[in-house]
């Protein structure tokens, strides 16, 4: 189908308004009206864990022409970028910050949530992508979000479409609620079952029991698309692929740089540990790879608390170096570490389970918030 003949319309024809918070940061209180700005946004949803205040007085003056209400869309404009969410019914009201823009469907011919599915699909990523601006943190200007060009079908179309993206949306959210009490339970039994050891053994440093080498920075343009080797950086995942490797397979990695300094990995097969991540190697001979991976990894948040710098936090190699473990007898090392193995495969499943959910909404999405698939309307939509 040509999207030409689609009824597409931009973002600043369907909303009656599209502005964003103030520019000027507030005058904060320890109580009053709650102020909010993107990092309250997660995965489109409101998350008021971690919420400001600001005296009425100045809430109403930063509202009196762009009060967000029941039904508007807030989406992350700076930093964390594309990030949306439909405004719930609320028994209280809040004001924004510049970093988040509001959006006020047309009603009568837009639905909102249909808006926000569009909003977070990878058709307006790539277009966010295409126009950010801003080297270290990334920004969204209104007049370009203005002219994102968005497919809208019939009212009820749009209803149809969001209703049956959101069964994903709950199959995937049930499945990662599922994941984050299983690292709940699996942290809480590496520090049962170590701690345990921790009244027989005494502490040793990292050091007296790895080899902590810094990895070898690799370019983009030094990897390949076909290579054997997967690339890990900083990150948590993967950066590429190459076709050489330069750390053996069972190697526990700590991110050294970045926003994800301080993760603890495993690597079952040969790779290329980068510039930004530390590789433990030449374990010595009584310690088994495992039982160190998931001591390390049930203190990950410890390992976190060691990065320094603000920009672009790191964390050193001699406070690595110095980390202390509880090193029992090889023996009960291998016994916990094939108890602590289970659970993280359970884990790991139930990753690739939510993957594949959010897999399948992408395809859902590209089809149905393209006009290549249509939807049928429900009498209870046609007469509703």
């Amino acid at each position: 189908m040509n999207r030409a003949t689609l009824s597409y319309r931009s973002l600043g024809q369907i909303c009656t308004k599209i502005t964003d918070g103030t520019h000027q940061t507030p005058v904060y209180q320890d109580e009053g009206v709650v102020f909010i700005s993107a990092k309250n946004i997660k995965n489109g949803q409101l998350d008021f864990a971690d919420k400001k205040y600001i005296s009425k007085q100045e809430h109403n003056f930063l509202t009196k022409s762009n009060k967000p209400t029941f039904g508007d869309l807030l989406l992350t404009k700076s930093g964390s970028l594309g990030d949306a969410v439909v405004i719930p019914e609320l028994d209280f009201e809040f004001s924004i910050f510049e970093s988040l823009a509001l959006l006020k469907p047309k009603s009568e011919n837009v639905d909102s949530h249909y808006l926000h599915q569009y909003l977070r699909s990878p058709a307006a990523a790539k277009y966010f992508q295409a126009i950010t601006t801003g080297l270290a943190v990334k920004h969204l200007h209104l007049g370009d979000l203005r002219k994102l060009k968005v497919y809208l079908p019939p009212l009820r179309g749009q209803k149809e479409i969001a209703k049956l993206l959101s069964t994903w949306d709950s199959a995937i959210d049930r499945a990662e609620r599922l994941i984050a009490a299983k690292e709940h339970y699996y942290t809480h039994e590496c520090f049962r079952l170590i701690s345990q050891e921790g009244h027989q053994h005494p502490y040793t440093l990292l050091a007296n029991i790895a080899t902590i080498w810094k990895g070898q920075q690799l370019n983009k343009d030094a990897m390949v698309d076909e290579g054997e080797y997967y690339v890990l950086n900083g990150g948590i995942g993967s950066s590429g692929n190459t076709t050489s490797w330069n750390c053996e397979a069972n190697t526990v990695t700590i991110s050294e740089g970045g926003n994800s300094c301080g993760f603890v990995n495993f690597n079952h097969n040969n790779f290329w540990c980068g510039g930004h991540c530390y590789a433990l190697k030449n374990l010595r001979a009584d310690v088994n790879a495992y039982y160190l991976f998931h001591y390390l990894k049930g203190r990950q948040q410890q390992i976190m608390a060691l990065r320094v710098g603000s920009g672009l936090p790191n964390i050193q190699k001699a406070d690595i170096e110095a980390f202390p473990v509880i090193l029992p007898n090889l023996g009960k090392q291998v016994a916990i570490a094939r108890y602590l193995n289970t659970l993280r495969e359970e884990i790991a499943g139930l990753e690739i389970y939510a993957e594949k959910l959010r897999t399948q909404k992408r395809g859902l999405m590209q089809k149905l918030l393209t006009g290549q698939w249509r939807v049928n309307v429900s009498k209870e939509a046609t007469h509703g």
